[in-house]
């Protein structure tokens, strides 16, 4: 059985849920070949298709069958299996017994260790054809699908109710009962264009086939990547560029089978309302894909995508204006009436609205966290009387009409609303920003102010909801804290905010109430943040040796620690890092077996051996010139000079013995050895780094 076929899988349903289309498919290739390998059957690939009404799966080059597997079962030893007659002992007959043959039909297995009587048997492969049918049922029930459900009289279950099944393995139908259905070699076209079943004479006709015949592009990348191309063709006839979002871009790929964009128009007039609103209302809404101009504008138009060749594509469009039109003048409805009202008055209704009922109200966490925005604002040179207006109306426009149906929009509508009451733009932006970032990768507040809230916001979250004991554990993180405390590195960071951590934790911690006891939290909270940076620091590359070793020594400022690991990048490629750091890690392990008094000033008078005397000099004048630099946080120029210790530091392990019989020596020997580690540390564990 050495030859191979092509295998084809499609599943036919009712359309799938848009949302989990692409997930479903690239789960369903990876049970289907991590099945496939579990019996000894690898193709040459698994590539996975996927429509609206179809998942599918062509799977090259796979083995006809299984190799026939022998397998050798041990016995006793020769020595104890026959007598010195050559007869069978009872160890013999017995192990012949449990195998269901005859001593005579037992063989012999020759080892290293000596001869043993064995029983060899060969296990016939069995036939591809035989084992995928249960392959597939195992693959297809391993779908991450929340909610299965069952359709006509059967007990089947599956995310839809399943049509149609193609099982062809080469140019034969694999005969099995899949979801209900029996599998054969028909697929399925467009619902509309091509209803009628489709012959497939072997597996690498079904793209093509339905392609040319069916109307229905399978490849979902292939379909993404069409409808991205005329999305933007019909943008370009608009004079005018598509605002093409990647989640809008799956969702849309995955509600169609043979794309047909088509532009539309709506009234000029809703281009009064913030964009912003407008384009949550295309996106979510609708499916569309907003147009702007060069300068960034939206222009009254938009990009819809059919299902279908239309014969009269403008009853398509006319359809798709009409539907937008309430759409959009819903939007200009809450704008119009959201500004009745002021920010400021609606503080009072964030009593109601529940942060954590342990924390008070959304209310309480403004009140908290505007004197902590103040403080942090004068600390990094913004305007405290702004960051605490700030943080007194940013959660305001949650209780506008407009943030009530599009919650995307919270922070964005606050920043338009404050800006028609008048308050300081500083505030307006800071009310928008002070959400950033959203999530991976996202910008980051600009404004002083803004980072200022942004900040405060995040601390409040992370002290409070540790001190009720709700910090994430595993997959769950109702608070987004993760998030949280992400956002806290990357300001501090990016923005270059050379802020303490631990000092604002604790100051955060001092604006609740005495039951909540925040205090207690602080230094888990503080160890949870620095602890984010592992991840931090892995998406940018950086070596995770070169992280915990200024991890070890627990910086509390972010920007601090970003200083210290570009340095100890620096570090290792000079040519003298791995010798500094394998006398840090000796001077460590030496230091941590001592456990008594060390002094804490070297005694120069106790100087005896010529090497211990360098670095001792070497060691204070060095000392001098990088302490400074290290003050200033100038990290990688204070390494590059502590590199030029490593010839006397080389020079003392060689000849000088640490622990002396002379106790005086001994422990000053210990102090000197203390001192340089310190140095060190002073930046990062140097012991910590890999060659």
């Amino acid at each position: 059985m050495s030859d191979t076929r092509d295998l084809l899988v499609e599943i036919g349903t009712e359309e799938l849920p848009p949302k989990a289309l692409r997930r479903l498919s690239l789960a369903f290739a990876d049970s289907m070949g991590a099945g496939l390998e579990a019996v000894g059957l690898k193709p040459s690939k698994v590539i996975p298709y996927a429509a609206p009404r179809r998942l599918a799966l062509l799977i090259a080059d796979l083995p006809a069958g299984q190799q026939d597997q022998e397998s050798v079962r041990r016995g006793p030893a020769l020595g104890a299996a026959f007598d010195d007659e050559g007869c069978a002992t009872q160890a013999a007959i017995g192990f012949a017994r449990s195998c269901g043959v005859p001593v005579e039909q037992l063989d012999q297995l020759e080892t290293d260790k000596g001869s043993w009587l064995a029983y060899r048997v060969v296990q016939q492969g069995r036939p591809t054809a035989e084992l995928v049918p249960e392959l597939l049922r195992k693959a297809l029930a391993a779908l991450p699908i929340p909610k299965r459900m069952r359709w006509g009289d059967r007990a089947d279950e599956f995310v839809r109710p399943v049509h149609w099944v193609v099982l062809l393995f080469g140019d034969e139908v694999i005969d099995a009962d899949i979801l209900g259905v029996r599998a054969n070699r028909y697929t399925r076209g467009h619902r509309f264009h091509h209803p009628d079943p489709i012959y497939l004479g072997e597996p690498q006709a079904y793209l093509p086939m339905l392609e040319t015949e069916g109307q229905v592009l399978a490849d979902y990348a292939a379909r993404r990547e069409a409808i991205r191309a005329q999305v933007m063709e019909q943008a370009k006839l608009l004079d005018g560029r598509a605002l093409i979002d990647d989640a809008l871009l799956d969702e849309v790929t995955a509600l169609v089978e043979w794309p047909v964009a088509l532009s539309g128009r709506f009234d000029e007039t809703f281009l009064q309302v913030p964009s912003e609103a407008l384009i949550s209302s295309m996106q979510d809404h609708q499916k569309y894909f907003p147009v702007v101009d060069t300068q960034g504008n939206l222009l009254p138009h938009f990009i819809t995508v059919a299902n279908l060749v239309s014969k009269d594509p403008s009853q398509i469009r006319a359809g798709n204006e009409r539907v937008i039109r309430p759409r959009l003048a819903d939007a200009a409805f809450f704008w119009n009436q959201d500004r009745k009202q002021p920010l400021e008055q609606r503080a009072d209704g964030l009593r109601n609205m529940v942060f954590e009922k342990r924390l008070g109200t959304l209310f309480d966490k403004q009140q908290r966290v505007a004197p902590l925005a103040a403080s942090i604002a004068t600390a990094i040179g913004a305007e405290a009387a702004h960051a605490q207006r700030a943080a007194q109306l940013c959660k305001c426009d949650l209780l506008t009409s407009m943030v009530f149906e599009f919650p995307e929009l919270q922070g964005v509508m606050g920043r338009y609303y404050a800006l028609h009451d008048a308050e300081p733009q500083a505030v307006a932006e800071a009310i928008r920003e002070h959400y950033l970032p959203r999530f991976a990768g996202d910008e980051l507040p600009a404004t002083a102010t803004g980072q200022a809230l942004a900040l405060a916001d995040r601390l409040d979250s992370l002290v409070g909801i540790f001190a009720i004991g709700q910090q994430p554990s595993g997959d769950k993180d109702p608070f987004a804290l993760r998030r949280a405390a992400l956002g806290l590195i990357r300001i501090c960071i990016e923005r270059r905010l050379d802020l303490d951590i631990e000092q604002l934790l604790n100051t955060a911690a001092q604006t609740f109430e005495a039951k909540v006891n925040a205090a207690a939290a602080v230094n888990t909270v503080f160890d949870y943040v620095m602890d984010r940076l592992r991840g931090y620091y892995q998406e940018l590359g950086v070596e995770s040796d070169v992280v915990d070793a200024v991890l070890v020594t627990r910086p509390t400022r972010p920007l601090d620690f970003d200083q210290r690991v570009q340095a100890c990048r620096v570090f290792r490629d000079l040519p003298e890092a791995q010798s500094l750091a394998a006398a840090n890690k000796r001077i460590g392990n030496i230091l941590k077996k001592w456990d008594q008094a060390i002094p804490a000033v070297v005694d120069q008078q106790r100087l005896v051996d010529a090497a211990e005397k360098q670095l001792a000099e070497q060691l204070t004048r060095v000392s001098k010139a990088v302490l400074p630099l290290m003050e200033r946080g100038d990290y990688t120029p204070a390494l590059k000079q502590l590199a030029a210790l490593k010839e006397p530091v080389d020079a003392f392990f060689d000849s000088v013995m640490v622990m002396a019989d002379d106790t005086a020596l001994r422990d000053n020997r210990l102090a000197l050895l203390q001192s340089l580690g310190n140095l060190f540390l002073r930046v990062a564990d140097l012991s910590r780094l890999q060659s």
